[in-house]
């Protein structure tokens, strides 16, 4: 059993946690299955800078055809063939693609012509220079966190990047003489606040400047924990030997660091995926069942009805995070034995709305986008808009058809505002960047 050490004043958290299943962890998050992050507290603060399914298309059923058709306009390749996504940003002008072996680097989108590649200063490129995390989206300012390490699976190394320049503005050490084992981490922006939540450093920056905004700190002197994160929250599993209620599930404000609820359980819940985080919707694992659940502001949840489908926030990889709520409806991503699908959901009600057989979900670029999917067959690619109440699936623009090196399986998918897309593999094998308008 560990103990918890004193803290040291005006810094974000650092779990000092075992580590043996980290690499394999991430390698499979990469691989589109589900990783659990587990953090064995001694925490340590140290100084840092309901109804019916309605059905809206069988697979059976033949889909409409776009009249409109667009043609590839540039493509990059994936660097080599171990390459693996990490993250991508899509701004007015610009396509930044962070992963393992191809590092931090833009694109226009107008031409594909590289626009600026990021690198680490050489006194912080010792920890590694290799993307091994990156934040979902970007501050209305352009500001976005990566994290870097010797490999995609661990991570040395927080930085705050301006996504117009590639500026490296800020780094944050994710280890140091007393945590020297890099771990997986994972990183959010919420406001003006970036999140980074690991077994070595869990707490909120200032995404201008990368000083402490709020840092967490255990409820017991004898702690365990597992934590996961989302944009604009956190939860924290944990098992506390000199508490009265030694297992509680608990999440936090991601901006704030302020505990929003905290329910008892009977033992620990592992979290799989976080859908949203307002309402908050998470994947949850107990030993009694698998369910994905809308969690109420008291910590009260309700389930949806996934059936034998899996749910996923992104398109089959940690890079995306297409998955999203509109209205009351909750639209992702989705595998059932029959092949990708996507699937609308009341979270009102956790009725399952409809499905569409489809290859991905696109991921907005502004929160009232309209709802995009990839659907069709290699040789008949479409992109169609999507009702979010009802699943009708109307044809938008039918694509290039793919060849047998480039079949976009997983990954990210955008959809431009002049009415381009944008192809953002992740794995080399099925390609790089395509941009067809």
């Amino acid at each position: 059993m560990t103990t918890q050490m004193a803290p040291e004043e005006g810094s974000p958290a650092r779990p000092d946690g075992r580590a043996a299943a980290r690499a394999a962890d991430r390698a499979a998050a990469r691989s589109g299955r589900r990783r659990t992050r587990r953090v064995v507290l001694a925490l340590v603060l140290l100084a840092a800078v309901g109804g019916g399914t309605a059905v809206a298309l069988h697979r059976e059923d033949a889909a409409p055809t776009a009249s409109r058709h667009l043609a590839t306009a540039w493509q990059h390749p994936a660097p080599d063939a171990d390459d693996a996504l990490v993250g991508s940003w899509v701004t007015g002008k610009l396509l930044i693609r962070a992963s393992t072996d191809g590092g931090l680097r833009a694109y226009r989108l107008a031409d594909g012509a590289p626009a600026w590649s990021a690198a680490l200063p050489p006194k912080i490129a010792h920890g590694g220079t290799r993307p091994c995390a990156m934040s979902p989206t970007l501050t209305a300012g352009g500001l976005g966190t990566i994290a870097f390490g010797k490999d995609g699976s661990t991570c040395t190394t927080l930085a705050g990047i301006d996504a117009g320049t590639g500026k490296v503005l800020w780094t944050v050490p994710l280890t140091d003489a007393k945590h020297p084992t890099a771990a997986a981490a994972d990183t959010y922006v919420q406001g003006g606040v970036a999140t980074i939540v690991s077994e070595n450093f869990l707490g909120g920056l200032d995404i201008r400047t990368g000083r402490r905004v709020w840092g967490f700190s255990p409820r017991g002197y004898y702690c365990n924990a597992y934590v996961w994160g989302g944009t604009g929250v956190v939860l924290v599993d944990d098992y506390c030997a000199d508490r009265k209620a030694p297992f509680t599930l608990a999440a936090y404000d991601g901006a704030t660091g302020k505990r929003l609820w905290s329910r008892q359980q009977d033992a620990h819940t592992d979290v799989a995926h976080v859908f949203s985080a307002s309402p908050l919707i998470a994947g949850e694992h107990t030993a009694g069942e698998d369910s994905v659940r809308v969690i109420e502001p008291t910590g009260s949840s309700r389930k949806l009805a996934v059936g034998d489908t899996e749910l996923d926030p992104g398109n089959g990889t940690d890079a995306d995070h297409s998955a999203r709520v509109i209205g009351k409806v909750l639209v992702t991503p989705a595998q059932t034995a029959a092949g990708p699908e996507i699937d609308g959901f009341d979270v009102a009600t956790g009725a399952k709305l409809w499905h569409l057989p489809a290859i991905a979900l696109a991921t907005p670029l502004k929160a009232d986008d309209p709802v995009y999917a990839l659907t069709g067959t290699p040789a008949a690619p479409q992109v169609v808009r999507v009702a979010p109440r009802t699943g009708r699936a109307t044809p938008v623009a039918a694509l290039p058809a793919e060849n047998s090196s480039r079949h976009f399986t997983a990954g990210a998918l955008y959809v431009t505002p002049d009415g381009g897309v944008l192809e953002v593999a992740a794995q080399a094998t099925s390609g790089g960047v395509t941009y067809a308008r």
